[in-house]
């Protein structure tokens, strides 16, 4: 198993007045010809934004876009006549497909929100727009991994037009979790909170992992942790 480490620090930057970025992959004017993407992983995207501010309309196409409110609210709007509030602890899944235009807004006037927006590159171009809501709640489950999306639903998880499973992982203090996938696929771990250990290296919140070349993948955490699992083809 290769396990290679893409601490929080090292990330790209971006900062405004209404925006504070931090990306693990290349994004905007951030280019990083060593960080490009993983697999079909090509964002993921650490955002606070500001009370009363956030990205106006604008388009996307062939993207699996997928937002994760961790603290605050988030308000989203789009061209397929979509319009909701998300709350901290939920998720949201776009599919660009063939074009959409959306806006997200941090609808409070005095709490940040804070995010992260992932994108998944689409196994094929093209097809309708579409949208979809996860919330997490009761479904987590502790001490587990929590199957979100998937390109071959089950168990709940929303389907997406792409061959990636993505959990959620929440372990208490001093427990574990195995993950079984094939070492042609690749694996990316996104620590969200508390530490975990994963092949010999210890992550914290901000950090990414990219592990290949495994059958199955053993994390075990050092204090309280939440965490993205995305397994990829």
């Amino acid at each position: 198993m290769k396990v290679s480490k893409r601490s929080a620090e090292a990330r790209g930057t971006t900062q405004f007045d209404w925006l504070d970025s931090r990306h693990s992959f290349s994004f905007g004017d951030y280019h990083d010809r060593d960080h490009m993407g993983f697999h079909a992983l090509r964002v993921i995207n650490d955002d606070w934004i500001a009370p009363g501010r956030g990205f106006g309309q604008h388009p996307h196409r062939d993207a699996e876009i997928l937002s994760y409110v961790l603290d605050g609210r988030l308000q989203h709007r789009d061209s397929m006549g979509n319009g909701s509030v998300i709350e901290a602890g939920d998720l949201q899944y776009m599919s660009a497909g063939n074009g959409v235009l959306h806006s997200e807004f941090n609808p409070s006037r005095d709490e940040r929100a804070h995010l992260l927006q992932i994108w998944i590159l689409p196994d094929a171009s093209g097809g309708s727009p579409r949208y979809a809501e996860r919330k997490l709640g009761d479904a987590a489950k502790p001490n587990a991994l929590t199957l979100l999306f998937s390109g071959k639903p089950r168990d709940g998880a929303v389907e997406i037009r792409a061959d990636a499973d993505v959990y959620v992982g929440k372990l208490d203090a001093g427990e574990r979790v195995s993950h079984r996938t094939r070492a042609t696929r690749g694996v990316w771990l996104h620590q969200i909170a508390g530490t975990i250990e994963v092949g010999g290296e210890t992550l914290g919140p901000g950090d990414g992992a990219a592990i290949e070349d495994a059958d199955a993948i053993e994390i075990a955490s050092r204090a309280d942790a939440e965490f993205l699992l995305f397994d990829l083809k």
